[in-house]
């Protein structure tokens, strides 16, 4: 696709402008910061306004912008199962079911709960999990970005890889979770304005210069199958619906970047709000790219190297306009990248180095950020396709994470075995079937009787039936009135005496 070099031009200047504003509120943020609570949890003050708004930043990245929108525009509504609708309703579910009585631990990471429900040991086990499971979603940050910069400006895939994974990088060392936010805060303001724009002038383009007609037509000329979201045509694809579906709903629940910023709301009700706020702005905006999808099988039926929302951009917005989309675009990536290198960070240096190294615990941090983006940086080169490596990253802390989280945030204490078992068995069952390439429960013994189970859901029950097995529900203390069991005397003092 040729690209006008006026835009190009414009798009240069207005991203360095940008960038150095970003750059400048890192720093405003960085004078927050004095002690690890303040760098991990933003001191617990994030007041509702921000805390929804740094949910719906962080979420809101190239899986919902260009993956979902391409993968729609390819098959269809049924492809947004996993994002937006699944992630969309685990924001929702948070809310409803996990935020408060997460918040009320006072932790700093989710392994945190691990060790005060079950165990060290547990804990361990948890943030070997939990760490690993972000590289996909930040490797695949790293090449959607990389990708809008090799269309617009013809920077090789090589290249701007490292370049993305290196402006993001830069100021979440700086500020932590206070830059994070403040720089959030901003990124989904251009986000939304600009996502908003280009909706209605593609609506018009389409509909002859009526965005209802544009609307219309878009429902008149897709194809029928295109515009199903839950397929009901047979068990089967019904059923591997669900299973994607689950992924994105359940697979986030035990994520360190959703309660990060539940553990620095300022209050409980700010937690819960801020996640039902987020969760359905993100279901009605992410539902956006999907309209410009289907819009784009219509005025760019051709098949195209970029990717659907870029291409839209360029051929109908007006250069300046086009350049407000792609920044808040940009941002959009950038805030996400920020947030999912934070979050394995944040356990990295809480929960893992101090057992290896005695080291203060803002620069273990530090270090750590460097560590995961390295690591992000590798397994993007590997090639992996940005949709595989969004949903892998979702399903391990489902079927390893999940289960022993849920029973430890509604029980009053546990032993660690049954969470240990639980773990390996929900790890080590995926683990088996990513290396043997399976893409369904057991598919060489199930797939000939006719069975196709999804290995999401499947596996997840298999990690509530190790739990169980050791340690049946009938012999678990619940935890059966609001508040009980929980020591809110308990904020992990010992933590901060590391401080440098």
């Amino acid at each position: 696709m040729e690209i006008d070099p006026t835009l190009q031009w414009l798009l240069a200047a207005s991203i360095v402008i940008y960038l150095v504003a970003m750059y400048a509120l890192a720093v405003v943020a960085q004078g927050k910061i004095h002690n690890v609570e303040d760098f991990l949890v933003a001191g617990r003050q994030l007041p509702l306004s921000l805390a929804w708004m740094t949910l719906l930043a962080t979420w809101f990245g190239a899986g919902t912008m260009l993956t979902a929108a391409d993968e729609v525009r390819a098959g269809g509504l049924t492809q947004a199962a996993l994002d937006p609708f699944g992630a969309g309703c685990c924001l929702m579910l948070a809310g409803l079911f996990v935020a408060g009585p997460m918040w009320r631990q006072h932790l700093l990471t989710v392994p945190d709960l691990f060790r005060k429900k079950f165990g060290p040991t547990a804990e361990l086990f948890s943030a070997l999990i939990l760490v690993p499971s972000y590289f996909g979603w930040i490797a695949a940050q790293f090449v959607a970005m990389a990708q809008v910069l090799d269309l617009f400006f013809g920077i090789p895939l090589y290249w701007g890889i490292a370049l993305v994974a290196l402006v993001g990088t830069g100021y979440t060392l700086m500020g932590g979770m206070w830059s994070v936010t403040m720089t959030d805060a901003a990124q989904v303001v251009l986000l939304l304005v600009g996502l908003i724009v280009l909706v209605i002038i593609t609506m018009v383009e389409l509909g002859n210069g009526n965005a209802w007609n544009g609307l219309t037509r878009i429902m008149d000329g897709t194809e029928p199958q295109k515009l199903v979201v839950i397929p009901r045509d047979d068990l089967q694809s019904l059923v591997g619906w669900l299973g994607v579906f689950a992924i994105g709903a359940l697979g986030n629940l035990p994520g360190q970047d959703l309660m990060q910023r539940v553990f620095a709301s300022k209050s409980e009700g700010t937690a819960r709000y801020a996640c039902l706020i987020a969760g359905a702005m993100y279901l009605t905006f992410g539902c956006l790219p999907l309209l410009l999808a289907l819009a784009a099988t219509q005025l760019v039926p051709e098949e195209s190297d970029g990717s659907v929302l870029p291409v839209l951009a360029h051929a109908f917005l007006h250069p300046f306009v086009a350049v407000v989309f792609m920044v808040a675009l940009m941002s959009a990536i950038l805030s996400t990248i920020d947030s999912a290198i934070l979050s394995p960070a944040s356990v990295l240096s809480q929960n893992i180095i101090p057992r290896f190294a005695s080291t203060s615990s803002l620069s273990s941090n530090r270090l750590a950020i460097m560590l995961v983006a390295l690591s992000s940086l590798l397994l993007a080169y590997l090639g992996e396709s940005a949709y595989a490596l969004l949903e892998e990253s979702y399903l391990l802390t489902l079927v390893g994470l999940l289960v022993p989280m849920m029973i430890g945030l509604y029980s009053i204490s546990n032993r660690e075995a049954p969470a240990i078992v639980s773990m390996t068995v929900g790890a080590g069952v995926w683990a088996t079937h990513f290396v043997c390439g399976w893409e369904s429960f057991l598919e060489p013994v199930l797939q000939p009787t006719g069975w196709q189970l999804p290995i999401s859901l499947s596996v997840t029950a298999c990690a509530l039936i190790a739990f169980f097995v050791i340690s049946p529900p009938w012999k678990i203390h619940w935890q059966r009135e609001e508040g009980k069991g929980v020591s809110t005397s308990d904020t992990f003092s010992f933590r901060e005496s590391r401080v440098s």
